[in-house]
């Protein structure tokens, strides 16, 4: 079975600052010390599985294209990093405009992951910076930890994984 980090993108992996949606190439920034940490959690038999809610796409604020581009950019990054993601999970619905199963706080993405990934619940965690985040990974039954936005990951992963 897997270990798995589930990271949230928008505040946990990338800066957020001074943009609702990200959904440019140019607007995609790493937080300092998500680097280190993705590569502190493969050392450590864990791979990496990022969970988003992306409703500006059910706002028609961008499209599922868009989506699409950045998140080959954010793996074209790490992968010049020496990381790779194991998978990225989004839900293009927003509950202003639509009701769906599969957005945050909802576990369902994760237990997507969990269930095609066959991955070791007791010993994946997830780190998001919403309470939407915890309350995900809580349904689906794994730990979920808060950060606050754009926090560097560094010291809860250092934290976690060194335990």
């Amino acid at each position: 079975m897997r270990k798995v980090l589930f990271l949230d993108r928008d505040g946990v992996i990338n800066s957020d600052v001074g943009h609702y949606y990200i959904y440019k190439k140019k607007d995609f920034v790493l937080n300092d010390g998500v680097v280190e940490a993705m590569l502190l959690a493969i050392k450590n038999g864990f791979e990496i599985i990022v969970i988003t809610n992306q409703g500006g796409i059910a706002k028609g604020e961008y499209s599922k294209t868009e989506v699409q581009k950045v998140h080959d950019y954010l793996i074209e990054i790490l992968k010049e990093k020496g990381i790779s993601i194991l998978d990225i999970y989004y839900c293009p619905h927003h509950n202003k405009i639509e009701k769906c199963i599969c957005r945050k706080p909802s576990g369902l993405m994760i237990e997507k992951a969990i269930s095609r990934y066959n991955v070791n619940k007791e010993l994946s965690f997830l780190i998001g910076d919403n309470n939407k985040d915890v309350e995900a990974g809580n349904d689906a039954g794994i730990k979920g930890y808060l950060i606050s936005s754009n926090e560097n990951i560094l010291p809860l992963a250092n934290l976690l994984l060194n335990e």
